[in-house]
């Protein structure tokens, strides 16, 4: 496998650029290129994306490895981590920089390490990163992806003049791929994305329900506020008989789902 400061050479020779161009592309010295280039450094792992996009190549391209080994040993890192997501988030996190440091730079790792960064305490890193995804990127899903983390770290972070320029890059979709991949594929393929789809439906819809509510409590409709929260309960409830689907998930909806109930019992309360 060709290093890679001697593929970033090779390819910024290609473009007949000098080091100083690259790097004021980069942000960086001409110096840090020089270094890459003669094996002395490497470069962060978040500026991958960005170089392997400025010479047009894929971040696999820029590291030698085989396409599709790559793409089916990057599923099974981030299907491990997806496993541990939701409970032990911090685990989630180490399969996947163990993972970035086998394949430096690669978007869907980059993609799914967003998830277990939290967006108050470690805001920097994510709106670093989810920016660097925005830009660079190929991967239409991953760049919306990271504009919707991106403006959810905003609001979290009081930054809400950020947020409506970064949504307006965002396009109205109305069916997902994991939806299609559940209706038109058989066997394990289907199970899997029918799997996938019904955890991420049942957290959107407990979650819009919550914020359907405050927005009538606040607007002075407590019945129908009331209704709302009720109907989220229901909804945790009947997940309670659901199990564990140990290859991708590490607890169910209804356990996953303890905070939200806890926050309706409070608003129900008030």
């Amino acid at each position: 496998m060709i290093k890679l400061g001697e593929k970033i050479k090779s390819l910024r020779k290609q473009k007949n650029i000098s080091q100083e161009v690259f790097a004021n592309y980069l942000g960086v010295s001409f110096q840090a290129v020089s270094k890459w280039e003669n094996g002395y450094t490497l470069p962060d792992v978040t500026m991958i994306p960005a170089i392997a996009s400025f010479f047009g190549v894929s971040t696999d391209e820029l590291f030698g490895f085989n396409q599709f080994e790559i793409e089916k040993q990057v599923d099974e890192i981030c299907d491990e981590a997806y496993r541990y997501r939701f409970t032990d988030s911090a685990r989630s996190e180490r399969i996947l920089r163990d993972g970035l440091q086998r394949f430096p730079g690669n978007d869907i790792l980059l993609n799914n390490l967003l998830y277990t960064l939290d967006a108050q305490t470690r805001s920097d890193e994510v709106i670093s990163l989810c920016k660097t995804l925005i830009e660079s990127t190929k991967d239409d899903s991953v760049k919306y992806d990271a504009c919707r983390i991106l403006v959810e770290c905003y609001k979290q972070n009081g930054m809400n003049d950020l947020i409506k320029s970064t949504l307006e890059k965002i396009p109205e979709i109305y069916f997902t791929k994991l939806t299609l991949m559940a209706s038109l594929f058989n066997g394990e393929e289907q199970y899997k994305a029918a799997q996938m789809q019904k955890r991420l439906s049942a957290e959107n819809l407990i979650d819009m329900l919550i914020v359907t509510g405050k927005c009538l409590k606040e607007k002075g409709e407590a019945q129908k506020a009331i209704s709302q929260f009720k109907i989220a309960q229901g909804v945790m409830d009947a997940f309670a008989d659901d199990f564990v689907e140990g290859k991708w998930f590490n607890s169910t909806i209804y356990d996953f789902t303890q905070e939200q109930r806890k926050e309706i019992e409070r608003l129900l309360n008030e």
